[in-house]
């Protein structure tokens, strides 16, 4: 690569983008176990063109790799997420949009559709969905791939993290700098039933702008952090960062009770930190307790003069806020010392108490984003146990697979790529989920690299 992309690291080595659509039956070694069934969707940022102005990861074009598995067998497929700006692009041959630098954006293009639906796929009442930050689910074909079109239905941004309550099978999702208003401090908050029908969406005012990028939802409670990572479109316009970590506004989370108004949020607040993932949240009483992958300074990201911080690493954190005491301060406990990110664990356990977990975790303690292991956590116990990768190899998030629809909490697989340097290609990998140490009981060899993404999910056959 040329030009003014030739030193960023985010179109480099398994960052950099494969733009072929392909279709592959894999090679197996060891075994993948018969009663794992189903597909695996996973999403993440593939620039279709060489992008204007700096790049940054996150907003690169979406496209979903997917992972066929049926009978030991596993094959591949991939596809862009054909969003209006990606169609934009295609027609016109070149990069029109500028990412987070408004100032590089086309003049063609100013005020259209950016959309790159290019961070996380869920599944839910019969629809694939892509997400991103800041707009309406993009629906997909969930056997093709093929782009179907915006859900209209959401009536507004929606952003890649909601949540499925297991008792009720409602999605619960929200939006941030929602309205007109780029970098606005308004936050939706959205309900869709069961059968895929949006009955609720609210907003309310948060302190400042922020990149609000999860959330998290109890039985009875629903946490917005409002964490100092802030936007600002002014600023951008002036030639800074549109997202830059401004550690003195300090953290504020915004707690409501699911069956009330957003006009009842109660506000917590504790010192400076990030979270991009919760590994999930329950109450206890009038007690909530989350378990968040947390940074003490955001990464990725530059202070608000266009410095970077210095680099720093998540790791487990327990939240507890006492909805009975008249304090509003939040306790900070650490859980675990081991680096990681894109934390995991026993989704039908979603907003209740449960003990497994697992994340992609660094060994090597270097401040960075990059993982060498992955790792098993026993929250009752504090026992970790990890599956370390050999010198260049790297995992993306792992997902749990129970075993059945009723087996215990726990009990069933752990599902990863696993990019393999030396090789720059990737596998299809698949863990018993109760001793990852013993590393995987089957792979599908890829015959080239998937490029690191961010999220995915599992959709039984």
């Amino acid at each position: 690569m040329h030009g003014p992309q030739a030193l960023n690291p985010y179109l480099s080595g398994n960052f950099a983008p494969v733009r072929s659509e392909d279709e592959y039956e894999l090679e197996i070694v060891g075994e993948f176990p018969t009663d794992l069934a189903g597909t695996y969707y996973r999403n993440g940022p593939n620039p279709q063109f060489e992008p204007r102005g700096h790049y940054h990861w996150f907003t690169g074009d979406g496209m979903i790799h997917g992972f066929f598995v049926d009978a030991g067998k596993v094959s591949y497929r991939n596809r862009y997420v054909r969003t209006p700006k990606w169609q934009l692009e295609h027609a016109a041959g070149k990069a029109l949009f500028g990412g987070f630098d408004p100032r590089a954006t086309d003049p063609s293009v100013m005020g259209k559709d950016g959309g790159v639906a290019n961070t996380n796929i869920v599944w839910h009442a019969g629809r694939l969905l892509a997400l991103e930050e800041a707009h309406k689910p993009f629906e997909l074909d969930p056997c093709s791939l093929e782009s179907s079109g915006y859900a209209d239905d959401y009536r507004g941004r929606v952003t890649a993290h909601p949540k499925i309550d297991p008792e009720t099978g409602e999605m619960v999702w929200f939006g941030y700098s929602v309205g007109d208003t780029p970098f606005s401090k308004t936050v939706s908050y959205g309900v869709t039933d069961a059968k895929g029908c949006v009955k609720r969406r609210d907003d309310f005012e948060a302190p400042f702008s922020s990149f609000v990028h999860d959330f998290m939802v109890t039985r009875r409670h629903v946490l917005f952090p409002i964490l100092p990572l802030t936007g600002d479109l002014q600023r951008a316009m002036r030639g800074g960062p549109a997202f830059a970590w401004e550690p003195d506004r300090g953290s504020h989370i915004g707690v409501m009770a699911r069956d009330s108004g957003v006009e009842t949020m109660r506000w917590f607040t504790t010192e400076a930190c990030y979270v991009f993932h919760p590994m999930n949240a329950w109450e206890e009483g009038d007690k909530i307790f989350a378990d968040v992958m947390e940074y003490p300074v955001a990464p990725l990201f530059p202070l608000a003069d266009g410095s970077m911080p210095e680099r720093s690493s998540a790791r487990l954190v327990r939240w507890t806020l006492d909805l009975a005491s008249a304090l509003s301060s939040i306790r900070r406990e650490p859980l675990d010392d081991l680096p990681g990110e894109f934390p995991r664990f026993d989704e039908r356990l979603a907003g209740l108490g449960y003990r497994h977990g697992w994340f992609a975790g660094r060994a090597g303690r270097r401040e960075d984003i990059d993982f060498d292991c992955i790792a098993h956590i026993d929250i009752k116990t504090g026992k970790r146990m990890t599956y370390p990768l050999i010198a260049g190899d790297a995992p993306g998030e792992p997902i749990f697979v129970p075993r059945s629809r009723f087996a215990p909490e726990g009990d069933g697989w752990v599902i990863a790529i696993i990019y393999r340097g030396n090789e720059d290609r990737s596998d299809f990998a698949v863990f018993n989920a109760q001793d990852i140490e013993a590393g995987p009981v089957g792979i599908a060899k890829m015959p080239r690299r998937v490029p690191f993404g961010f999220h995915g999910n599992w959709r039984p056959a």
